[in-house]
């Protein structure tokens, strides 16, 4: 499966949003897309996921019937998807396991907050959660939602300088098998782990390839033959 955006543009009321941007990633591969701050990352991430219709270019999925909708899932999206920062991490997590059609009670909450390492903070307010324990749970709460392939993570550099902190944990959902494409905006290009693709470009780098070979086949093995025996008059049978 690959989702592919060509030359995709958005117009705004007061001018240009997005300007011609290329790109296509596949499941397991990880890619970064550096822009200026501002709503332009933002609309590429919200027209990869068919929540924005472009007015130039296209975007498509290949490989899968499904729309774009349900195969990309757009997490922590500034005024889009972020929580809202007042609700504590439990609300927040329970909205997100509904999203996602998971059993969302109060005991599947408290249950899922525990397996993911996050019960101490249940009540804690979203906008103080730590960057790094905000952007992981948001991206694995988006991972959970049935036939999610890829997730695009938001600028998660605008709650933090530690690029380490969001670029692991997208490295981890894509040897998952995911495909990840995580927006940049305020961490310099140099800081990157990788040359990423640029808003406003065509010619883009490949991604990363991140998830392990599938096992080869066994090489089929033949029958063994049954060996001709030789007759008493000297002629094989």
């Amino acid at each position: 499966m690959q989702v592919r955006a060509d030359r995709v543009s958005l117009e705004g009321h007061h001018g240009t949003l997005l300007p011609p941007t290329s790109l296509t990633v596949g499941e397991g591969d990880l890619a970064i897309v550096h822009g200026e701050p501002g709503v332009g990352v933002t609309a590429f991430g919200l027209a990869l996921a068919g929540r924005l219709k472009p007015t130039t270019g296209t975007v498509h999925a290949e490989g899968v019937d499904a729309p774009l909708t349900e195969l990309v899932a757009v997490v922590d999206a500034p005024n889009v998807s972020e929580p809202d920062d007042a609700l504590p991490l439990r609300v927040v997590a329970g909205e997100e396991l509904a999203l996602a059609h998971r059993p969302a009670g109060k005991d599947d909450v408290a249950r899922w907050l525990a397996d993911h390492d996050a019960a101490p903070f249940a009540g804690t307010r979203f906008e103080n959660l730590a960057p790094a324990l905000r952007t992981r749970l948001l991206t694995e709460l988006a991972a959970e939602r049935k036939g999610v392939r890829v997730l695009v993570l938001d600028t998660p550099d605008r709650h933090t300088s530690d690029v380490d902190s969001w670029a692991g944990l997208a490295r981890e959902q894509a040897e998952r098998g995911l495909a990840v494409v995580v927006l940049t905006a305020t961490t310099p290009r140099s800081a990157l782990p990788f040359t990423p693709a640029e808003v406003g470009a065509a010619e883009q780098p490949a991604p990363q390839h991140c998830a392990p070979p599938s096992p080869a086949a066994p090489l089929a093995v033949p029958e063994p033959t049954e060996e001709l025996t030789e007759s008493t008059d000297g002629v094989s049978e």
